[in-house]
């Protein structure tokens, strides 16, 4: 299966605004009413502190985006922590509503770049005794995607839980969210050696069941870990969900599988192989993590896929697929 990238990549860089200013990526997409694409992107002020911030785009064709208010529309601050993060927004609408899942730090680590990996991290050395200063991942719900009422957080303070994405229909009543709790060798999650990929149950978006696992890593490019990348999309098939594997060397790529329409615990179709990777010098090099792409956002619109992902943790790219030539590659693998 193939992926064009767009010749316009990467299609949104960082600038115009201070709150902007550093890089934007990893962003959360989804189709409006009205046809327009809708984004919201992790956008970065500063790296020492790594304060992030939400700011709301709109597209005609998916391509060019412009900024709808040219402040963000979600921070930290908004939530009461003026010295911590909010990172990796994921969108859908569910009943005329938008949703979306977010990341949450109290207090902002610093970030420093090495060129050849995942960089060094410094956590603040004044925070208060007790709080563990984990990244939790929370829920918050808008009319317009501009003004959001926050939901709270979804996981306790001593679980770092990250890589939440909602699906876009609930089942049977149900709202599910596909996760990733990081303390994945805890008796909660089957003691398993490495992060994998979970699913949990909410009747109102506050109250989650226990995450039942889905699928762990198994081949040699997920080596470190797995986790959802964008939202799962509906097929008459199952539901087609995109996401990431690490390997051993840190390299992000991008996998494939096809879950159960009515049990998505319950993988149907997984792609052995990669299906994206880094190649092009926007995906290799980058301001903060050295060979990513990161896909957090997939839309269809006249049967084509739109996935859009970060790059390096630095820009914002876009490539394409056939939905019908992605559910056909991926259905070669049976499990």
């Amino acid at each position: 299966m193939l992926l064009q990238r767009h010749p316009d990549n990467p299609i949104l860089l960082p600038g115009t605004w201070p709150w902007r200013g550093v890089t934007t990526f990893n962003p959360g997409v989804v189709i409006d009413d009205d046809g327009s694409f809708l984004m919201l992107e992790r956008a970065v002020s500063s790296l020492a502190p790594l304060h992030s911030h939400f700011g709301l785009l709109r597209s005609s064709d998916g391509v060019h985006f412009e900024h709808v208010v040219d402040q963000p529309v979600f921070t930290a601050a908004m939530l009461g922590a003026p010295r911590g993060t909010v990172e990796d927004p994921r969108i859908v609408k569910i009943g005329g509503r938008f949703v979306m899942t977010y990341v949450f730090r109290s207090y902002a680590s610093s970030c420093f770049p090495n060129g050849v990996g995942v960089p060094d991290y410094h956590n603040p050395v004044d925070v208060p005794p007790g709080d563990p200063n984990n990244y939790r991942s929370g829920i918050a719900v808008s009319d317009d995607a501009v003004d959001w009422q926050d939901q709270g957080l979804m996981t306790p303070p001593e679980v770092d839980d990250r890589d939440c994405v909602l699906f876009p229909e609930q089942i049977d009543g149900d709202y599910l969210m596909l996760r990733r709790p990081q303390v994945y060798d805890g008796p909660q999650f089957g003691g398993l050696a490495k992060p994998s990929i979970w699913v949990s149950r909410s009747r109102d978006l506050q109250d989650w069941s226990a995450p039942q696992l889905v699928a762990e890593p198994v081949f040699d490019w997920e080596h470190r870990k797995i986790g959802a990348a964008a939202q799962p999309l509906a097929t008459e098939a199952g539901w087609l969900t995109f996401y990431h594997g690490v390997d051993a060397d840190g390299r992000y790529r991008t996998g494939l599988m096809l879950l159960d329409r009515d049990d998505p615990s319950r993988v149907i179709a997984r792609c052995p192989e990669p299906i994206f990777g880094p190649e092009r010098s926007y995906e290799r090099v980058g301001l903060i993590i050295p060979n990513v792409v990161f896909p957090s956002a997939n839309v269809v619109k006249d049967d084509t896929i739109f996935i859009y992902y970060g790059c390096c943790d630095t820009t914002i790219a876009l490539a394409t697929v056939g939905l019908g030539e992605a559910l056909d590659h991926v259905r070669r693998f049976p499990c």
